[in-house]
């Protein structure tokens, strides 16, 4: 988009814009702009958040599918190696703070690191591109960054708070799940004052669970959503004047090479929080 089309300020939103699917007026059809999409209600779909999630989420698939019917005994290829180098740092970082035993939890570790590390890998695109090119094929929106939506954020965090919740459940025992939420932090011997901290205790107790999703999912969002902006905001640079325009290219570049290091963090925090949460979940106190 150039600067004789849209104004800085439609720019960025134009940006921060899903393509958006759903119910209006009676019909199911593309938004058109923001105001749309926020009228078609809870069940519309950002059909771009879907895409690059399901394209991500099977790119991963395939290439580690593809390494393991080709790995050797022998002497690793680069793709072996550095393969087995991410499954051996998921894996420790599993021994490490999950204390249970469970065939689920390496996966979904490795799962969840690799494929927010590639959704956040998007971000390193640059923000014109892609857009450029949907809006050539007639798609006017298009964010290419599905962790910078808090739908797939939330959605990632409320699978974990599921799970959560199941082995909290099938470990301790509907009763000893609810002890925890119940009979903690504050106890007493006497069974009348123990009665009375009860809703107490539950009040700290259910914050502190609920707070777990909402968390995991915002500091994911919050953290990919800034790095776009900013990388938005480097990009009107670009329109104004030679020098700004230059300015702005070595931001851009300064910047890239940093946020190599924070969608590489946010993955791992992800990936890591989940590993702690079950661990709770199967630790009984």
């Amino acid at each position: 988009m150039s600067a004789e089309e849209l104004t800085s300020g439609e720019y960025i939103k134009h940006h921060l814009t899903n393509l958006t699917f759903g119910e209006l007026d009676g019909s199911w059809r593309l938004a058109h702009d923001a105001a749309e999409a926020k009228a078609m209600g809870f069940w519309a779909i950002n059909v771009d958040t879907m895409f690059w999630s399901l394209l991500l989420g099977v790119l991963f698939l395939y290439l580690f599918r593809k390494v393991a019917l080709s790995a050797t005994a022998g002497v690793p290829g680069k793709a072996q190696n550095f393969v087995e180098w991410i499954v051996e740092f998921v894996d420790s970082s599993v021994r490490g703070s999950f204390s249970g035993r469970n065939p689920l939890v390496a996966p979904l570790a490795l799962t969840l690191f690799v494929w927010i590390f590639l959704e956040n890998l998007m971000d390193l695109i640059p923000v014109d591109l892609i857009p450029w090119v949907s809006r050539l094929l007639g798609v006017h929106f298009m964010k290419v960054v599905p962790s910078n939506d808090p739908n797939a954020t939330f959605g990632m965090a409320i699978g974990v708070f599921i799970l959560m919740l199941y082995y909290s459940i099938k470990i301790k025992g509907f009763g000893g799940f609810a002890g925890e939420l119940t009979l903690q932090p504050f106890s007493a011997k006497n069974p009348l004052i123990a009665a009375l901290f009860i809703p107490i205790n539950f009040i700290l107790e259910f914050v502190s669970l609920v707070s777990k999703p909402i968390s995991l999912s915002l500091r994911l969002f919050g953290n990919m959503y800034a790095g776009e902006m900013i990388f938005i905001l480097i990009s009107i640079m670009y329109n104004a004047g030679l020098m700004l325009g230059l300015f702005g290219g070595v931001l851009q570049l300064g910047w890239a090479i940093f946020h190599i290091l924070i969608i590489t963090l946010q993955a791992f925090i992800f990936m890591v929080l989940t590993i702690v949460y079950l661990d709770m979940a199967h630790s009984e106190h």
